[in-house]
């Protein structure tokens, strides 16, 4: 056995290396894969879609926030890996009765890359995860964030319309890509009104593809009640994601603001 720390500073004792992982988080998940590992990894959620061949082939134990604790421990797990947001804490309590539970806790790009050093030690691919958080970094430095600073707003989700707010991931990359949130000051995801977000000044609306699929209908259907603002599509992946998606994000960001260099 031997103790890892997680992101919210619990130790946790772990049989080395982990033959039997439950994945909480679809980016998570999809990091695992990007290590190497396959029937390591014995369980994910209904949301964990890549790779499209793990969620063909995986036992599923529900989704993010509706765990099926009950399957999980029928998987004789040896590690569970979870999200303090993504999961809620009353079945992330229950699961550590099964097996060790190692939580990333992830606000901004330094965290993402933190977990995907932490669980490649964890899971016994240390070299692979440096490399991927390496990488990752360098593309990120490569991003010409805008010059403009538009007032922004990242909308995630419809009836209500809910955004997301200064102390989250999608902020911490918006700020990457010279993108002034309007919604800074809020916490997490509060909800807004077209109303507000024509007070706010919103020159800029991001609609994302998940977890709501906003589509083009809904920029038309938002553009006649803001006229003023530039409204666009985004890969909700690219914003949200901080697994080893975040390798493909910097070509995503650098392709999106170029086009709003020219727009805006």
């Amino acid at each position: 056995m031997i103790s890892f720390t997680d992101q919210l500073s619990n130790s946790i004792q772990v049989s080395f290396p982990p033959k039997r992982i439950v994945s909480l988080v679809p980016s998570q998940t999809e990091f695992l894969h990007a290590l190497g590992l396959d029937e390591e990894v014995v369980g994910i959620t209904k949301f964990c879609v890549r790779p499209h061949s793990w969620f063909k082939t995986k036992q599923r134990v529900g989704g993010t926030k509706t765990i099926n604790i009950g399957a999980v421990k029928a998987l004789q797990p040896d590690l569970i890996i979870a999200n303090k947001e993504e999961n809620v804490k009353e079945q992330i309590e229950a699961l550590q009765g099964i097996a060790p539970v190692w939580v990333s806790d992830i606000i901004t790009l330094g965290d993402a890359l933190e977990m995907m050093t932490s669980v490649g030690k964890l899971v016994n691919k240390t070299d692979q995860a440096n490399k991927i958080a390496s990488d990752i970094k360098i593309g990120f430095r490569q991003i010409r964030s805008l010059k403009i600073k538009p007032r922004t707003a990242y909308m995630i989700w419809k009836d209500p319309y809910m955004v997301a707010a200064g102390d989250t991931f999608i902020n911490d990359l918006m700020t990457y890509c010279g993108l002034d949130n309007v919604f800074t000051e809020s916490k997490r995801y509060p909800q807004t009104t077209i109303d507000e977000l024509s007070l706010l000044g919103c020159q800029l609306l991001l609609l994302s593809s998940e977890p709501y699929p906003f589509k083009e209908v809904h920029v038309n259907e938002l553009q006649k009640q803001l006229p003023d603002t530039k409204i666009v599509l985004t890969d909700g992946e690219m914003f949200s994601w901080y697994g080893s998606r975040l390798l493909h994000a910097p070509d995503y960001l650098t392709g999106i603001l170029t086009q709003l260099q020219k727009q805006l």
